[in-house]
């Protein structure tokens, strides 16, 4: 086989298997689009605090925010298609052995933001990334993660993602995202604080600042 045939061969096969993945995946991201909606709807309809809600928003066809309490859940499609080092216990499945183009796959990223990340634009704060979803040609998954999302949906030559299996994923990360509590930091990584972080600290929360903070002049004092 020549190098125009070895082409046209690679064309016709792996390229058009990412072509398939990405659109499997693009189809699979809108599915969890869908169900954060309507799980949104349905949560928010159960709460009677009205100053706890849980809000859905969509960046496109690529990105949307679950946001409740404190947290946030970003799930993000990533755009490009995957495969796996040669090492990854993916490639020792007989699945993949018999079609080694399964193991092309798309994946969707699930983060853990705080909320106030957003809403006061610290672009500096740190957000997790607790799963990801991985999507073949076939359908088939399995998700990364932290704790139960690496435990439950782990079977890749069995497992075809649904709505029923989204809306598991979906829960469980709610689930992790609500027990993964903030914690403060150690006094003394902490307590030392440059006037750039205070001034981008005010700027960025948009806090009322004065120059006097619980002290008084002299003057103040002898008019007590």
């Amino acid at each position: 086989m020549n190098n125009k045939e070895k082409i046209v061969q690679l064309l016709k096969t792996k390229s058009s298997t990412k072509q398939e993945v990405f659109r499997k995946t693009k189809s699979v991201f809108a599915e969890f689009q869908h169900n954060l909606k309507a799980k949104s709807d349905v949560i928010n309809n159960e709460l009677s605090d009205k100053d706890v809600q849980v809000i859905y928003t969509s960046a496109g066809d690529f990105e949307s925010k679950l946001k409740f309490s404190g947290d946030t859940l970003l799930f993000h499609m990533h755009s490009n298609i995957f495969d796996f080092q040669n090492s990854h216990s993916i490639h020792k499945t007989k699945y993949v052995k018999e079609d080694a183009l399964r193991s092309f796959c798309g994946v969707i990223n699930i983060y853990n933001f705080l909320s106030d990340s957003f809403k006061y634009n610290r672009i500096n704060d740190a957000g997790y990334l607790i799963a990801r979803v991985f999507v073949n040609k076939d359908k088939h998954f399995f998700v990364e993660g932290d704790e139960q999302l690496g435990l439950l949906f782990n079977d890749f030559k069995n497992q075809q993602i649904n709505t029923v299996q989204i809306d598991k994923i979906i829960n469980e990360t709610i689930l992790y995202a609500l027990n993964f509590d903030l914690q403060a930091p150690n006094f003394n990584d902490v307590k030392v604080v440059s006037i750039h972080q205070i001034l981008d600290m005010n700027s960025n929360q948009k806090l009322k600042t004065a120059k006097r903070m619980g002290y008084k002049f002299s003057f103040e004092t002898n008019n007590d």
